[in-house]
């Protein structure tokens, strides 16, 4: 939502896609008349298809901002014996294929506009930091961060005569409403394992980045960790 919000203040229409089940109509029902919702799975070609037509009306796309990730722990072997398949395979298709999904898709749509400025769009996918420290419990996690992050430089390769660029953002531990409700002492504990500034970082400062990789055209084709240089422990 922060980087909705810093679009819209740049004079920018936004879109937002979530699931049906999620409350996101009504979060961007307080962003105003310039931000409609979508609901889609990132996975559905169709339903994707119905947000980028809802895109086109408010405007030319320039910027996707990908973010769609889900990151249930699970360890390969637990008590109950070896991780299910299907668990394992879920997290790689909402997160490596949805993320493909989407940015193949947008650049469609993106390729049959005119160029400004020498582009004519930028593709921001999320990966994060346990595609390279790695953490007991998360190995579906942590493979599909590493996918997203090895899809950046080819696709920017791919999309080059295009006029397109991909970056990607690897975030550390951000301040987000699911860590509201931690008790005092977890949050602490959270702020120091980020070793300047020792804090969690904040949706503003995410926003920030998307908005710089937006300006500034050298940036493609690489990922770039937001994270305050965090390295956590594997337990």
């Amino acid at each position: 939502m922060a980087t909705a919000r810093r679009l819209l203040s740049a004079g920018a229409k936004v879109v937002l896609v979530d699931l049906p089940t999620t409350d996101g109509r009504s979060r961007t029902e307080k962003l105003g008349e310039h931000a409609r919702f979508v609901a889609a799975n990132v996975k559905d070609e169709d339903q994707l298809g119905v947000a980028f037509d809802v895109a086109g009306e408010l405007g030319e796309l320039r910027l996707v901002a990908n973010c769609a990730i889900i990151g249930t722990p699970g360890r390969t072997i637990g008590r109950d014996g070896p991780m299910s398949l299907g668990r394992f395979r879920k997290i790689i298709e909402v997160n490596v294929v949805g993320t493909f999904n989407v940015a193949r898709l947008a650049a469609d749509r993106m390729r049959h506009l005119g160029p400004v400025n020498g582009e004519r769009g930028v593709i921001v996918n999320q990966a994060a930091v346990a595609q390279t420290v790695g953490e007991f419990g998360r190995v579906a996690y942590s493979t599909s961060m590493g996918g997203v992050a090895a899809m950046t430089l080819p696709l920017a390769q791919d999309l080059a005569e295009l006029q397109i660029r991909v970056v990607t953002i690897v975030p550390g531990v951000f301040d987000l409403p699911l860590f509201d409700s931690l008790p005092h002492e977890v949050r602490e504990s959270l702020d120091a394992q980020v070793p300047h500034p020792s804090r969690l970082g904040e949706p503003d400062e995410f926003a920030d980045l998307v908005m710089h990789i937006a300006a500034n055209q050298m940036l493609n084709g690489t990922t770039i960790r937001l994270d305050g240089a965090i390295r956590p422990s594997p337990r």
